[in-house]
């Protein structure tokens, strides 16, 4: 064998080695959803590019949603299945690594699945992110956005749109960046509506355990709360 030749296959196989290992690592950081969650997760309707909890309502929008980074999809199960009873129908997006950075339109699929209907969306975090990117791009059938936990970056600016927004915290989260969530307000509507879970955290979005870095909740009901803030707030933008 060349010497070229060999070295090119060192190379590739090195390539092999290290990209094999990132993912494998990144595997062992994905935060997994809780018992209950799976559960509730089976009885959605499931595909390669979302979980999907379906609505008899066909008059109210259908809802969007982005998970958190390397937090897996069904961990979203509890609170999206009380809002499908409620009427609005919700895909819960998959992201290949559990990264809603890596396919930032994937809510295109849905849209073109649901051409006729309006849609909210939304995301946890990292996912909220990449959701008002989202947003600022596909305006058309668009009738609000929600963070939860997170904020829209200057790609994703929301100032000038004329649509609801909801701003969802938690008083114990320490994962969120607190100075990067104050200076991304000015991205958002002046009639945004800021909202906060007393005792909640980062983690309690989701139904996935602790999360790394966050503080400790002191509530057990965050899944309920969180699902009856967006349908109050859901309520208000389907009037």
């Amino acid at each position: 064998m060349k010497k070229w030749k060999k070295i090119l296959l060192i190379v590739v196989i090195g390539l092999v080695v290290v990209i094999g290992g990132g993912l494998a690592y990144l595997k062992t950081q994905t935060y997994s959803p809780t018992n209950k969650a799976e559960q509730i997760a089976e009885k959605a309707e499931s595909s390669s590019d979302w979980l999907y909890f379906p609505a008899e309502d066909k008059s109210k929008p259908m809802i969007i949603f982005y998970p958190g980074a390397l937090v897996a999809p069904e961990s979203y199960s509890s609170w999206a299945q009380t809002v499908a009873k409620a009427g609005y129908p919700v895909y819960i997006l998959k992201m290949p690594l559990d990264l809603a950075v890596l396919v930032p339109n994937r809510g295109e699929k849905v849209l073109s699945e649901q051409s006729n209907r309006d849609y909210i969306i939304g995301g946890h975090s990292l996912g909220g992110v990449m959701a008002s990117r989202f947003a600022q791009e596909h305006g058309k059938q668009l009738k609000g956005v929600f963070f939860l936990a997170s904020y829209p970056d200057e790609k994703g600016s929301l100032a000038d749109k004329n649509i609801p927004v909801l701003s969802l915290t938690a008083e114990n989260d320490q994962v969120l960046n607190q100075d990067a969530y104050q200076k991304a307000k000015k991205e958002l509507p002046k009639n945004t509506d800021y909202q906060e879970i007393a005792g909640g955290n980062h983690a309690g979005f989701g139904s996935y355990g602790a999360q790394k870095g966050d503080g400790k909740s002191t509530i057990h009901d965050q899944d309920q709360q969180v699902a009856e803030r967006l349908l109050s707030w859901l309520k208000k933008t389907n009037e």
